[in-house]
């Protein structure tokens, strides 16, 4: 890993910074205790498990890319709509968020509809086929 004169991160970079990481992953914990908590006035929000795969912030953390899943659903278009509904709640659930965490800025947040659930479960339907099942003995 290539680092600047400063001892950092060099800016060509694709990969977050610790710093990035740690605030992900607050944030990541706060809005899944936001989402137990909170009952939401959209009808696409009510009574839906929510999870949250993962969060990216931009370096300068006032912005966050929430990728998440309605718990147990596997249509996309189901979990499209939960991105959309969310996207719409964006300005209420942080107002929530910054009052559970302590950071200089509270980012602004962009759910994004998480497949990746979806990917691991059709990479495991090809490896349990049997001919690939031979191969891989």
């Amino acid at each position: 890993m290539a680092r600047n004169s400063k001892g950092g991160r060099n800016a060509s970079s694709n990969e977050p910074s610790q710093r990035q990481l740690r605030a992900g992953e607050l944030v990541r914990h706060a809005l899944t205790d936001i989402f137990i908590r909170e009952e939401f006035r959209d009808p696409a929000l009510h009574g839906v498990n929510i999870t949250i795969g993962e969060v990216r912030t931009s370096p300068d953390l006032k912005h966050a890319h929430v990728f998440c899943s309605p718990l147990g659903v596997t249509e996309p278009a189901a979990q499209d709509d939960l991105a959309k509904a969310l996207n719409r709640a964006s300005a209420f659930i942080r107002g929530k968020l910054g009052k559970n965490i302590e950071m200089k800025f509270t980012p602004q947040l962009h759910f994004i509809a998480d497949h990746s659930y979806d990917d691991g479960a059709y990479m495991d339907s090809i490896f349990n086929r049997p001919e690939v099942r031979r191969d891989l003995d």
